[in-house]
């Protein structure tokens, strides 16, 4: 690599909604990069995406890469990210194929940086949902420790890709979706199912929020009852958060822990009717939190609402402040160690 010139870096899956925004974010970041190349489906092979034209992914195309950020779904990204890893090229995957993988750091650079390897190889994304929630978890568990969390989110289509989107799209006109990618209609309802539903009659979604919310704040043993819904809205996830904490919080106390908490943006005056939402988010890379309250009933415990864009900060952001970290560390830039909220 020259480092004058910045890092080699493809994008696996670019004509994704994450894919692109992956791309979009890269722009943003100011992360030197001497060639940016976008790789896809052959059905997408030729398509033009700005300055990047995609390419086919074959393994002789992914010579001299310093990075790859990988959005194609698990299957591709089991294939791929060990050949890529054996490269000695930084593998940052957005799918839930290593989570869980004991040899592959889950990382949130505002929670678990530290986590991040030395050597270059495999790095996971966590999943949009868990993100966000762990983003406002972390600073909480640092001052006050965490008990127990219950988490509603209610998730965008967007969380399901370009096809969740388009589903969304062809109900709002009358027209059936192309694909089955919602168990129910989406359009006009709400639907209290994100991913298959498990023998315990919990979801794949509501799974992957207990297991990667542990092993991001290494918290094992934390409870965490989550019931993940998908809403009709294009971008954007919300969550309603009910935290139990080691001891009884004021409101006071929460802002002010959650004020200086890295990425994170507080909305929230009552008497205005100040709170985010998913339409104002999105678009934006922050994390941001309202209806922050002490409960009525139990002095430890804390409510709040939590909205972030997920193909943004839930998924491209996260994995481009990797990337920059990744940067900054091997070529002691730091002027790109943490890229500017947009």
């Amino acid at each position: 690599m020259n480092r004058q010139r910045g890092w080699n870096v493809g994008v696996i899956g670019a004509t994704g909604a994450v894919g692109r925004t992956m791309l979009a974010c890269l722009a943003e970041a100011g992360l030197p990069i001497a060639a940016l190349r976008g790789f896809a489906s052959p059905r997408s092979v030729g398509t033009r995406l700005g300055a990047v034209t995609i390419e086919p992914l074959e393994e002789d195309r992914l010579s001299g890469l310093d990075l790859v950020l990988l959005s194609a779904g698990r299957d591709v990204s089991l294939a791929w990210v060990p050949r890529i890893a054996a490269r000695r090229t930084w593998a940052i995957d957005n799918s839930s194929a290593f989570r869980m993988d004991p040899a592959v750091p889950l990382i949130v650079p505002e929670v678990n940086a530290n986590s991040i390897p030395t050597r270059r190889g495999a790095i996971s994304n966590p999943n949009c949902s868990t993100i966000q929630m762990v983003v406002v978890l972390a600073p909480l568990a640092r001052r006050f420790g965490l008990t127990r969390v219950h988490v509603a989110t209610y998730q965008s289509v967007s969380g399901a890709g370009q096809k969740g989107i388009a589903a969304l799209a062809d109900e709002r006109a009358g027209r059936s979706p192309a694909s089955r990618i919602f168990p129910r209609a989406i359009d006009r309802n709400v639907i209290p199912q994100v991913d298959a539903l498990l023998a315990d009659g919990f979801s794949r979604e509501e799974e992957k929020m207990v297991n990667e919310t542990r092993r991001i704040l290494s918290l094992p043993g934390l409870p965490v009852h989550p019931t993940c819904v998908r809403v009709p809205v294009d971008v954007g996830h919300s969550e309603a958060v009910h935290v139990e904490m080691d001891r009884a919080v004021t409101r006071d106390e929460l802002i002010a822990c959650l004020v200086a908490a890295p990425g994170v943006t507080i909305e929230d005056d009552p008497a205005s009717e100040r709170y985010p939402t998913a339409r104002a988010i999105a678009g934006h890379n922050e994390v941001r939190v309202g209806r922050i309250r002490q409960d009525r009933c139990d002095p430890r415990v804390a409510e709040f609402w939590i909205v972030a864009d997920n193909l943004r900060k839930g998924a491209a952001w996260n994995a481009v402040q990797i990337a920059s970290l990744l940067y900054a560390r091997e070529t002691n830039d730091a002027a790109v160690s943490t890229p500017p909220r947009v």
